[in-house]
């Protein structure tokens, strides 16, 4: 083990380090999957991808959660009973250990819903964390070790697939289509708009939680004029070229904290349209105020014209900056909190 600080060559050894996800497949939160990428090419952290048997029994300074809820749950009632047991067991270990640290991105801020056995393994997971790593300045957490690192841009990402012109008036949205994401209210909203101003066009795509609410929505949409939904999984190429014909992008998000949608309309410069909050207005700081537009309250034609109206006027070569998310500086700043909380760990023996 490196013990997080010896020196090989004159710099520190690289610290081992075991995320909570597995190898990233098609399926798999780009997030993930790029975070995976930026850390296997850093010479400070030796990249381990989630094994139960190593995680259990092997050897390792830190380990990284993410989304811990995930780990709980099979295919089958007995399977979901088996992960919880392990991972149960996977928190002892670590609350036991006095040598591996314990890391916790903060992707939410509430607890999902779940069983009180679940939920108590979830709360203890998030106490226990020796550090929590922030996506965003306005994340409260409780008092303790805490690193700042942005969500990192999906340029790269996004690189290789071709995009479209931008068509003026056209309003888009993607991702996954759940009722907390409000496609409703941009639907009703879209609306009022386009009875009140001709030449817009609706564009939306994901995959439904249920099929009662793709049901309820495409019939909606068919009522109005130049309003076409998809819904179901969209690739990434198919979600470019949605995304880049937009002018502009809107998540109407009863609440919004950390959003990877956000992050790629910006990423395929396209401004978009978001609830005030906290985070979002920190984003707008950051990346321009002109390429983040919010509105209070529920989403209404007016915040959505006015959002239309300032999209237009920007120019077709312009770009938010995003120079605060590149994934190589994501992957030192990940290395630097992997030593604070092993730090913290061992400094409590």
């Amino acid at each position: 083990m490196s013990g997080g600080g010896s020196l090989v060559g004159g710099a520190p050894a690289p610290v081992r380090v075991m995320q909570s996800f597995g190898a990233p497949r098609a399926t798999t939160n780009p997030y993930i999957t790029m975070l995976d990428a930026a850390l296997a090419g850093s010479a400070e952290v030796e990249h381990l991808r989630f094994d139960w048997r190593r995680a259990l029994r092997g050897d390792y300074d830190a380990f990284h959660w993410h989304w811990p809820e995930g780990k709980l749950h099979g295919s089958t009632w007995w399977r979901s009973a088996g992960k919880t047991a392990l991972t149960g067991l996977l928190w002892l270990r670590h609350r036991l250990s006095r040598r591996i640290a314990v890391v916790r991105t903060v992707h939410n801020v509430e607890l999902p819903d779940d069983t009180a056995l679940r939920l108590a393994i979830l709360r203890r997971i998030e106490r226990d964390a020796d550090l929590r790593i922030l996506l965003s300045a306005a994340t409260q957490v409780p008092a303790g070790p805490s690193a700042l690192i942005r969500h990192g841009h999906y340029r790269d990402w996004y690189g290789g697939h071709p995009r479209a012109r931008r068509v003026a008036g056209r309003i888009g949205a993607f991702g996954g289509v759940r009722r907390y994401k409000n496609v409703g209210s941009l639907v009703e909203a879209y609306a009022d708009a386009a009875a009140r101003r001709s030449g817009l066009s609706l564009r939306i795509g994901g995959r439904p939680s249920t099929p009662e609410l793709a049901r309820s929505l495409e019939a909606r949409a068919a009522t109005l004029p130049d309003a076409r939904l998809a819904m179901r999984f969209l690739p990434d190429d198919e979600l470019v070229l949605l995304a880049s014909e937009a002018s502009l992008v809107v998540l109407a998000y009863r609440f919004m904290h950390n959003s990877g949608s956000v992050l790629a309309a910006l990423s395929l410069d396209r401004p978009v349209l978001v609830p005030r909050t906290a985070a979002n207005e920190a984003l707008a700081a950051e990346v321009g105020h002109e390429w983040v537009h919010m509105y209070d309250g529920d989403l209404d034609a007016e915040a959505l014209l006015a959002a239309v109206d300032a999209a237009a006027a920007l120019d077709d070569a312009a770009s938010p900056d995003l120079s605060a998310r590149e994934w190589t500086t994501a992957a030192a700043d990940h290395a630097r909190a992997y030593r604070a909380a092993i730090d913290a760990k061992r400094g409590r023996r």
